[in-house]
């Protein structure tokens, strides 16, 4: 995690989003030079300030989503056309098939269900009228299937002679949803959006709350739970099996007591429980780990 601001929702997407930018990246280069960074961003912050900002930077490059207009569909109507082709080719033989095998009055509409869809892809210089500054990468994904004709759009700063279009897409830009994933596990299993409190602050507080729960919660799976079941695990399973345990309470006249386990021998822990294994050895790492300061 490198940043967790909570922003007010009448404000631009992309807001503050180059300041964040080179905050991070001076960061990351303060420790590492040399290294390689790329930017993935959906459409919100395909902006000419952030793109310029990368271009002008060594080592830094950027794969941005970037919403279609009617200039991009137009340049890439060969591809559809050959999107479609290819479809029609892999539907033919198995509607001849399916032709043979029903009778004419029988539904087999489903058919177009069965053969997946066609995916082409292409790669074009594009520049805005008003909005950029100079002419740029933009690849283009065009999917048709049996729901029609999908076209999706990213801009980059990584030149075609490096790597070539579907290669971009799939390897550059859809790792992004990987990224999305974690976001999700902060927001719904750290309760990251319970932002309810009547003041900004205090709900930036919470976020920042949720944040360092995170933070732990990923220092512990990976230090803690390497080469286990649970070692890619998401921060809410971790909860449920390990940290959400059951306890035996104990109630007497003066008072009641809760025994929970979490020790450091498997004996001391519930026989019940799935995971006294892992949770045995996540307790002997813990131990081992050095004291901060």
């Amino acid at each position: 995690m490198l940043v967790a601001k909570l922003r007010s929702s009448n404000v631009d997407p992309a807001a503050g989003a180059l300041s964040e930018l080179q905050r991070i990246i001076g960061l990351i280069r303060s420790q590492w030079s040399e290294t390689k960074i790329l930017v993935r961003g959906d459409s919100a912050y395909a902006r000419e300030d952030i793109m310029k900002w990368c271009e002008d930077q060594p080592r830094v490059d950027y794969v941005l989503a970037m919403a279609t207009n009617s200039q991009l569909q137009r340049r890439a109507s060969d591809v559809i056309t050959k999107a479609q082709d290819d479809y029609a080719k892999r539907l033919e033989p198995v509607s001849a098939l399916m032709e043979q095998m029903f009778s004419p009055e029988e539904e087999v509409s489903e058919v177009e269900q069965l053969v997946p869809p066609a995916i082409w892809y292409r790669s074009l210089c594009y520049k805005t009228q008003d909005s950029w500054s100079r002419d740029r990468r933009v690849v283009t994904k065009v999917t048709y299937g049996s729901q029609g004709v999908k076209s999706r759009h990213v801009v980059t700063s990584l030149p075609a002679s490096k790597i070539p279009p579907a290669k971009l897409y799939t390897e550059k830009y859809c790792p992004r949803g990987e990224m999305e994933n974690r976001i999700k596990e902060q927001q719904l299993e750290l309760f990251a959006e319970r932002t309810s409190t009547q003041t900004f602050a205090s709900n930036q507080l919470r976020l920042w709350l949720s944040s360092m729960a995170y933070v732990l919660m990923q220092a512990f799976r990976q230090h803690c739970l390497a080469k286990t079941s649970l070692a890619k695990a998401t921060v809410g399973t971790i909860r449920l099996s390990l940290l959400k345990l059951g306890a035996r309470i104990t109630v007497s006249l003066r008072r009641i007591l809760i025994a929970i386990g979490f020790a450091t021998s498997r004996r001391e822990i519930a026989t019940a429980c799935p995971y006294q294994d892992i949770l045995a050895t996540a307790y002997r790492r813990i131990q081992l780990l050095p004291a901060p300061g």
